[in-house]
């Protein structure tokens, strides 16, 4: 017996499966449904999930353009951090997560709703990120993730329910696809289906948003990125806002042959999982601001950023983006990044980011102490002999006593 709701705020593309959901709930819990469609860079027109919606009666219906806050606080945040799950998957899919989540919480509470609903398969970490943030949120939501509930357990069943509740069935629906993809300005990822063999090479057709680098131009691309305080703001002297920004290094990615990753990752569910990720723009981002805190940031502060990033990465992969922890850890991550300002030179080619320029108004990178000739006096090169030394100690004592 399904439990009594009233109102229910959906997660609401006006795909198949999100437009099945929709009928289900209504069917299912004799409830009202609220749509939520949010334009985070995906790509797709999104004005057909109103006539979608409203096809099925649904009388408020919230179609919103979030590329900005996206951008600035949700992607900046985590690119402060150097974000790396597993050392190279820059969480494109994990990080769209918690935005979508405060929205529908938001929207349930403007509209009285007393829960709110998801299309993430049980399989998968989407399920987890969805609903951690709602929790974290609004504790007392009530979350209805369908593919959890129905017995609607393949895609033959899909089609047979559209079909006989006349729910419009695209022409390329109808056959099974050959993977799945979701996307965002950051990025798109690819998977299930004809990538689930990790052995097999992802044909050309899977990528969506890069030329192959064998394509990419036989001249580089020489481009400079400003950063203020940690954010990247400008692009060739150009001040952008921050989903302008990212836009355009996209499209120099892309361009370029930049961002492709194949990666068996470990989903938080349990079992691994091969991707198929794209992230052009993010991946000339992230080269950047590393070598603009390789100038900027004192070691110390550097190295130990550097140990906090993959519990920060997991922290955001695994769906705890609203936990008192990764906003401790985001705290001092942004007190690290009040220094680093100025501008980065990289070189994109076939598929490369590759830095060949930087400066900064703070450096703390000084050519009269490293140079080989005559230098700054407060550095005494005599001094390391008594450095190493002490440095030699214990190594010394370790092998004089036990051989």
């Amino acid at each position: 017996m399904a439990d009594t709701i009233n109102k229910v705020v959906l997660a609401y593309s006006g795909g198949l499966d999100t437009s099945i959901i929709l009928k289900w709930l209504q069917e299912t819990y004799d409830c009202e449904v609220v749509t939520f469609t949010a334009d985070l860079g995906q790509g797709e027109e999104l004005e057909p999930a109103r006539a979608k919606a409203e096809m099925f009666g649904v009388k408020e219906i919230f179609i919103e353009d979030l590329r900005e806050e996206f951008v600035r606080d949700f992607v900046m945040p985590m690119f402060r951090a150097n974000a790396l799950y597993e050392g190279c998957y820059l969480l494109g899919t994990s990080i769209a997560r918690p935005l979508i989540s405060k929205r529908l919480i938001e929207i349930a509470e403007q509209t009285g709703a007393d829960a709110v609903s998801h299309g993430a398969t049980g399989k998968g970490n989407d399920q987890v990120r969805f609903e951690l943030a709602c929790y974290a949120l609004q504790p007392n939501i009530k979350i209805i993730a369908p593919w959890r509930e129905w017995d609607l357990a393949s895609r033959t069943h899909l089609i047979e329910y559209a079909e006989k509740n006349q729910i419009p069935i695209p022409h390329d629906k109808r056959g099974e696809a050959p993977f799945s993809v979701d996307a965002n300005l950051l990025h798109s990822s690819s998977e299930g289906k004809v990538l689930e063999d990790p052995s097999v090479p992802a044909e050309e057709y899977v990528f969506q948003r890069t030329l192959s680098p064998e394509d990419a131009p036989d001249r580089a691309t020489i481009i400079d990125i400003g950063f203020a305080h940690g954010d990247p703001v400008s692009i060739d002297g150009e001040m952008l806002s921050p989903a302008a920004f990212l836009t355009r290094l996209n499209t120099l990615g892309r361009d370029n042959g930049i961002g492709r990753l194949d990666l068996v990752e470990n989903r938080f569910v349990g079992m691994k999982n091969r991707g198929v990720y794209e992230t052009p723009g993010g991946t000339i981002w992230h080269v950047a601001h590393r070598a603009m805190e390789s100038l900027t940031l004192d070691r110390g502060m550097a190295h130990l950023k550097d140990e906090m990033m993959p519990r920060y990465a997991e922290l955001i992969y695994n769906g705890f983006w609203y936990s008192p922890e990764r906003e401790m850890m985001q705290a001092a991550i942004d007190v690290s990044q009040r220094n680093v300002s100025g501008n980065v030179r990289l070189k994109l080619y076939k598929g490369n980011v590759i830095v060949i320029g930087r400066d900064a108004e703070r450096s703390l990178y000084s050519e009269d102490f490293v140079t080989f000739e005559e230098g700054n006096a407060d550095y005494d090169h005599t001094d390391a002999a008594g450095f190493i030394k002490l440095n030699a100690l214990r190594l010394r004592i370790n092998k004089m006593l036990q051989g």
